[in-house]
């Protein structure tokens, strides 16, 4: 009885070669999958993307983001430290000086750049904007 690879029938497989070594499956270490999942969760980061540079699934990285939410997994320092979020600070004189300036109803402050943005500002452009200002502020 042979084994047939195309299920035309009568042609068998001589030989079947098994190649040993490791299972394809990773190990990874409890460091790494947070390093890789806090890395996912950076700003203007997709999963997708970050799953593909590492050679894993989006469904892992979902995975390892949900157990540094209960606390299973621990961000490493150096990826903790990094802002996720920009400092809001309100400042009671932003209404006088919006009467300055006509239809600015929000004002960001990135460095020496001053970003203001109207009530119909569009997310994705105020995103580029401010990406380029961190950009020139470095």
């Amino acid at each position: 009885m042979g084994v047939q690879l195309d299920g035309s029938i009568g042609v068998g497989v001589s030989r079947l070669e098994v190649i040993g070594g490791p299972s394809g499956r990773r190990r990874r270490t409890k460091a790494e999958r947070a390093r890789i999942a806090a890395e996912s969760m950076m700003p203007g980061v997709t999963v997708a993307d970050t799953a593909r540079k590492h050679g894993t699934t989006r469904w892992q990285i979902y995975d390892w983001r949900k157990q540094i939410r209960k606390g299973n997994l621990v961000v490493p320092e150096s990826v903790a430290a990094l802002p996720f979020f920009a400092e809001l600070v309100v400042d009671d004189s932003a209404t006088e000086a919006s009467a300055a300036v006509p239809g600015s109803d929000l004002e960001i402050v990135v460095g020496d750049i001053v970003i203001r943005a109207g009530p119909g500002v569009d997310e994705g452009q105020l995103t580029r904007a401010i990406r380029a200002a961190r950009a020139a502020a470095s």
